[in-house]
């Protein structure tokens, strides 16, 4: 018998709404206030999920694990496919000895480590984010900056925090296209919308970074290198945007790096250099400057791999090539799963096991024609690629229970009833509108996932509340890249990459306040925007 969804299952719509959010409440508890690890946060929290389904909404117990299953089965291609062939990208060049020429190759960025650190975690971070997206960026710039010689746990404080700005844009765009999909408007004026939230939004990350490094000191000594990345990212993020949105990171990330070379021509920040040894930090050996010279063949090889992710995620958006990928992998009903929404439709439950498509396959083959430069032998990689799932460990476990939560409460209808509730405050949703977004990431990881999940629910009732549809819908992606830092897959990718896995409530307790300083920006950009404040930003 096919399981109905119910928005309000206990006859009041604010208590229905507590206890729909109450796993998320659990989740966030856990993480931040008792400190437990990522994994054992992420099953308890499934848990509860089970509970609240069962006991609540009426949803049959098996029915509700096979929920959780599917979802945990989401995340395979999603975010560990991908993440581990990203990560064994980095490996292969740590391996073959050429990411010390990568990390020098960084260092002649000025002497400045709060310099580096900019154009590492924000400005190729953001290229990382356009090809790939996932956690990728995050781990990979994570490594990169202890490379550099900071430590562990602020590299991966870095690195989240600057993983913001492109994710509305990341993998190609993805998520907009997303957010078109699910809505039937057309994902260009999304996108054009989006550019005018996460732009402005791209300005301040760079501040952020030079506070979270260096305090007050990295304030008042290297605000113009923030400025200049900054705002030249934002510019061009902005106007990429409006004629493709697709290319709006890829643009932004290059044009922000290429204005900080040339800035630091004319300019240096104020006072000695300040090197990685100088910034706080937790944890860690630094290492010392290594004063070798690479040839410029050692550098090109170094930057090969990533040369080559350009290349191949450019060549795939060409339909000629695109279309044997996607004709390689299969789409099945999951067996067990027929759910009927509020509405009356049924909720679709297919598995769409495109490998040949995947980010992850993309980011392996990229790999793969990486070797004869990096020159490894293809035993070599596949032990290098052996060995960077087994550096995951309990991370595995804390990303595939986080997607079983987040599937559990929107099949159940835990979902639907958040968005129910938020519905009934008016005009004031258009404030609200960039937190339901925060939460979908949270949940999922994804701001492609938090699109799926609530991209219908904004524009519908945009349309209820008199408020512009896509408005509120690029609200929902610009307001879930603020969760992208403290989501639980995040935190457990960035701790695995730095060798740090166990510690990412410590890490979510770092950043988290940025989270909602962040968020609480763009909630009064989205709400200044829906009046006439800001009105004639909408296209």
């Amino acid at each position: 018998m096919p399981y109905h969804q119910e928005s309000d299952p206990t006859g009041s719509l604010l208590l229905s709404a507590l206890l729909a959010l109450s796993p998320l409440l659990v989740l966030l508890g856990l993480l931040g206030l008792f400190r437990w690890k990522a994994h054992w946060a992420g099953v308890a929290t499934f848990g509860v999920s089970l509970l609240i389904a069962v006991g609540v909404y009426g949803m049959p117990p098996l029915m509700a694990i096979n929920a959780g299953l599917y979802g945990a089965a989401q995340s395979v291609l999603l975010i560990l496919w991908l993440t581990f062939n990203a990560i064994w990208i980095y490996n292969l060049t740590v391996h073959s000895g050429h990411f010390s020429v990568l990390r020098r190759a960084f260092s002649s960025v000025g002497e400045d480590i709060r310099i580096q650190a900019i154009v590492i975690a924000f400005s190729f971070g953001a290229l990382l984010e356009a090809l790939a997206g996932g956690g990728g960026p995050v781990a990979i710039c994570s490594v990169m900056l202890i490379a550099l010689g900071v430590r562990p746990l602020k590299a991966a404080t870095l690195a989240l925090i600057a993983n913001t700005a492109p994710v509305a844009f990341g993998g190609m765009g993805n998520p907009i296209t997303v957010l078109g999909e699910v809505t039937g408007l057309p994902a260009g004026e999304f996108g054009a919308m989006a550019g005018r939230q996460v732009s402005l939004l791209a300005i301040a990350v760079p501040f952020v970074l030079l506070y979270v490094a260096d305090g007050k000191r990295g304030l008042r000594q290297a605000w113009p290198g923030a400025l200049v990345g900054g705002v030249t990212f934002a510019v061009a993020q902005f106007v990429t945007s409006i004629l493709a949105y697709q290319l709006a990171d890829i643009v932004a990330a290059v044009a922000s790096a290429a204005a900080l070379l040339l800035l630091l021509r004319i300019w240096s920040p104020a006072g000695e250099p300040v090197t990685a040894a100088a910034i706080a930090g937790g944890g860690g050996a630094v290492e010392e400057p290594d004063p070798t010279r690479d040839s410029r063949s050692e550098v090109l090889r170094a930057f090969a791999p990533y040369t080559i992710i350009i290349l191949v995620f450019s060549l795939v958006q060409f339909d000629a090539l695109r279309a044997p990928l996607e004709a390689v992998g299969t789409t099945f009903a999951w067996p067990g799963l027929d759910v009927v929404s509020t509405t009356g439709a049924e909720v679709s439950t297919d598995y769409e096991f495109a490998i040949g498509s995947a980010t992850g396959t993309l980011l392996l083959l990229s790999g793969l024609l990486s070797l004869p430069f990096l020159r490894v032998a293809p035993g070599d990689a596949a032990l290098v690629w052996g060995r960077t799932v087994r550096q995951f460990g309990w991370a595995i476990l804390a990303i595939l229970a986080v997607f079983a939560l987040s599937y559990v409460m929107n099949l159940s209808g835990q979902i639907s009833t958040l968005g129910a509730w938020l519905a009934t405050t008016g005009s004031f949703f258009a404030f609200l509108s960039p937190i339901v977004g925060w939460f979908g990431v949270t949940i999922t990881g994804t701001d492609a996932g938090a699109n799926a999940l609530f991209g219908k629910l904004q524009t519908t009732t945009a349309t209820q509340i008199g408020a512009d549809p896509v408005l509120l819908g690029a609200a929902n992606s610009s307001g879930g890249v603020m969760a992208k830092m403290i989501s639980p897959q995040n935190l457990a990718v960035g701790t695995a990459a730095v060798g740090l896995v166990g510690q990412e409530g410590v890490l979510f307790r770092r950043i988290f306040g940025w989270s909602l300083l962040l968020l609480l920006a763009v909630c009064v950009l989205v709400f200044l925007q829906s009046t006439p404040a800001l009105g004639w930003m909408v296209p």
